[in-house]
């Protein structure tokens, strides 16, 4: 049992080499640049969910409710991500601190799945050594340490060795075993990993078919617990989500793995979904596995282990589970009965299945800016940039929320209530400094006092365009002013402290501004790529723009000067827009009640051309 612990430590080591070298100060994560914020990742999403356990039962309120996400506009969420590991988490966060705490749980979890998948393979009757080369190959399985860097769906693998180790302990005992089986498996749907559970039940159902023969009412009744959960998750945070109806084939298609990647060892982690290489040393020892178990004619459990490695791999999308091939690679090592063969495995198994997936993840200036945050007046905060409720940059908020807690109208899910994700796209206008349509008096009856300012996240960032300049302009212009400047979070108040500086000099003035709603210049013009698309000028006296739309978009909605509807003057295609008579930045947003499909792409207005008139 220590040889196994020292074993499986060590492989945890081994997947996250060389970033746990910087263990005490960086998270063990995905690595991605964080411009003097934490870097974001879904590895701050998970920790803010397991932090939620720990915070809420210490206050007194139920550990499986986000109180503080997408507020007003949705109640309080569920956070079944929580469970079961937020309960681990809580001591290990109060001992240690939240940055090792994390890295703490990565280590402990590839020693859970070692040992897990060790003890449930010495239960079908193989020796230790390939019972532990076993272990070993489902620990350190390559897609199984991509969806361990951040996501949820590694750490929740660990529970299917568990159901079946009991399912074999209730072989030779009680069958009382099949209620702690039957708890691991509900606990996969309930921790929200429902799309592993279509996978795992099945074959756990399956599996104890063939290994309990006389246990049907147990089995039952452990599907069933499984089914519920998954039914719970469905029912309350599914059913209510932008991801109500699923997913677009085209999204499938995106997150698809190819032939080539189940030999590559190389990760993107935008989408490490596609991430399915495997190595080579545990296919072939599978494989020699199955071959064994078909010759000694136990047929039940070779069809099952074999269904189970074959089918992730050509499903290819979302369970890429290792724990059937290494399964069939500690079948084949026992065949040897060789201690030296077993050793020589151990070694290959480390070296064949590394995969160098892990990045040490900074987590910025925390303190200063959650102290600044909670300094300030009572009431909820709304961070800019504003993402959409599924983009991973909203990670970073997660994370201050863990030191400065605050409802937010804002959250990073991709199950997000739909008005929340709609309420995001109001705000994202703000990401370029338009407060066009009654945005201040939105902002009053959601009981916003604090707004908080990630400049950071401006920075290189392919979800929004760097518009400080423009974004402080507007904060100015709507009486909000910086209460707190430290490193690159702001804190702005009503009528706070001094000016920000917003007059300085910006972009180039000779040139227009576009923020988030547009296309880039196609050669014929910028096309609208949604239905409010605000832009920036500089000037004074009119501004002259000539339009093209496909015929079905017209009649459009009226255009915006400076947060201000207007009519204009139309003429041939050219609308002409007031400016006044200083000249200064303006900005313009342009607006339609829906997109046409146009060449694969949705399209407004297009702006051929534009030109200021000096009056």
């Amino acid at each position: 049992m220590t040889f196994a612990c020292v074993l499986y430590v060590a492989a945890g080591v081994s997947a996250t080499w060389p970033a746990v070298l910087h263990a005490r100060t960086a998270f063990l994560s995905g690595g991605a640049p964080g411009h003097g914020e934490a870097s974001p990742g879904d590895h701050l999403q998970t920790l803010y969910h397991w932090w939620l356990v720990g915070n809420q039962l210490e206050h007194g309120h139920a550990p499986w409710l986000d109180p503080f996400s997408f507020r007003p506009e949705a109640g309080a969420q569920p956070n079944f991500p929580g469970w079961p590991f937020g309960f681990l988490f809580w001591p290990l966060g109060a001992l240690f601190g939240f940055v090792l705490a994390w890295n703490a749980m990565q280590i402990v979890c590839y020693a859970l799945a070692g040992l897990l998948a060790c003890a449930w393979l010495r239960e079908l009757g193989l020796a230790r050594a390939p019972a532990l080369v076993g272990g070993l190959a489902f620990a350190i399985a390559p897609y199984r340490v991509a969806q361990s860097v951040g996501h949820l769906l590694g750490p929740v693998s660990v529970l299917l060795p568990l159901a079946l180790w009991a399912v074999e302990r209730a072989r030779r005992g009680s069958a009382w075993w099949l209620a702690l089986s039957g708890a691991a498996l509900a606990s996969v749907p309930l921790s929200g990993q429902v799309h592993l559970a279509l996978g795992a039940i099945p074959f756990f159902v399956a599996y104890a078919i063939v290994r309990l023969r006389r246990a049907y009412a147990w089995i039952g009744l452990a599907t069933l617990a499984a089914i519920g959960g998954g039914i719970l998750v469905r029912q309350t945070v599914i059913a209510r989500s932008t991801q109500a109806g699923g997913r677009s084939l085209d999204e499938v298609r995106y997150y698809s793995a190819h032939w080539g990647d189940f030999v590559a060892r190389h990760i993107d982690h935008a989408r490490s979904e596609q991430f399915t290489f495997f190595g080579w040393a545990t296919p072939v020892a599978a494989l020699a596995g199955l071959v064994l178990l078909v010759a000694s004619r136990r047929y039940g459990l070779a069809a099952l282990l074999g269904v189970g490695a074959l089918v992730p791999i050509l499903l290819a999308v979302g369970t890429h589970f290792p724990l059937y091939s290494a399964a069939l690679a500690a079948l084949a090592v026992a065949w040897t009965r060789s201690t030296v063969i077993a050793v020589v495995a151990l070694l290959l198994l480390f070296v064949g299945l590394h995969a160098r997936v892990y990045g040490k993840s900074a987590p910025g200036e925390i303190a200063a800016a959650s102290a600044a945050i909670n300094a300030a007046a009572p009431g909820r905060l709304l961070e800019l940039p504003v993402f959409d409720p599924g983009v991973h940059y909203g990670s970073v908020y997660l994370w201050y929320e863990t030191r400065a807690r605050r409802q937010r109208p804002g959250g990073y899910s991709t199950t997000a209530p739909t008005s929340a994700k709609q309420l995001a796209r109001r705000f994202e206008r703000l990401n370029c400094g338009d407060w066009s349509g009654e945005t201040s008096q939105l902002l009053d009856t959601l009981g916003i006092s604090t707004i908080a300012l990630h400049q950071g996240l401006f920075v290189k960032n392919g979800a929004v365009p760097d518009r400080r300049f423009f974004v402080l302009r507007g904060l100015a212009a709507h009486g909000w002013k910086p209460t707190s400047r430290r490193g690159t979070v702001w804190v702005f108040a009503k009528g706070g402290g001094a000016a920000t500086g917003a007059g300085a000099p910006g972009p180039d003035r000779t040139k227009p501004v576009f923020c988030q709603g547009w296309y880039g210049n196609t050669g014929q013009g910028w096309p609208m790529s949604e239905t409010h698309a605000p832009f920036w000028v500089y000037g004074a006296g009119r501004l002259r723009l000539r339009l093209a739309a496909p015929e079905s978009l017209y009649p459009t909605l009226p255009p915006s000067v400076d947060g201000r509807v207007v009519r204009g003057s139309s003429s041939n295609g050219t609308l002409s827009l007031p400016l006044g008579p200083v000249a200064r930045w303006h900005v313009i947003a342009l607006n339609v009640d829906h997109l046409v499909p146009v060449a694969g792409r949705k399209l407004g207005l297009t702006i051929r051309a534009l030109r200021v008139t000096y009056p």
